[in-house]
C-alpha cells in the first residue's frame, strides 16, 4: 500500500510521547503516573497534557485515589485503546514494508 497508509496513521497516537505511553501500557496494562513520568522521562505537565489527549480519544482511562494519604492517578489502556494500537502498529507496518 505504501503511501496510502500516511492516512491510517492514527495522529492521536503518533506523538513521541503519546505513543511512548501506549507501548508502555499496552505491556503493563495500568501503571501510575509516577511511574509512567519515570520511564517516559517526562515532566508532570507535559504527561498530564498527553495522557489528557489519550483519555479524551478513549484511549486510556485515568482513576484518581489516595494511597497512605497521598493523591495516586493510575492509568490503565481500554479495549478501543487497544484496539487503535493495534492498527496503528498494522498501519505503520504497512507504511514502513510496503506490503499489500
Amino acid at each position: 500500500m505504501g503511501l496510502a497508509d500516511l492516512g491510517r496513521i492514527d495522529e492521536v497516537i503518533h506523538g513521541r510521547m503519546r505513543l511512548g505511553i501506549m507501548v508502555y501500557l499496552s505491556d503493563a496494562d495500568s501503571a501510575d503516573f509516577t511511574e509512567l513520568k519515570t520511564v517516559l522521562e517526562a515532566t508532570q505537565g507535559n504527561l498530564s497534557v498527553h495522557l489528557k489527549k489519550l483519555e479524551e480519544a478513549g484511549y486510556v482511562a485515568i482513576a484518581k485515589s489516595f494511597f497512605n494519604n497521598k493523591p495516586l492517578t493510575r492509568v490503565s489502556i481500554t479495549p478501543d485503546g487497544r484496539r487503535a494500537f493495534a492498527a496503528y502498529l498494522e498501519a505503520i507496518g504497512a507504511l514502513i514494508g510496503g506490503k499489500d
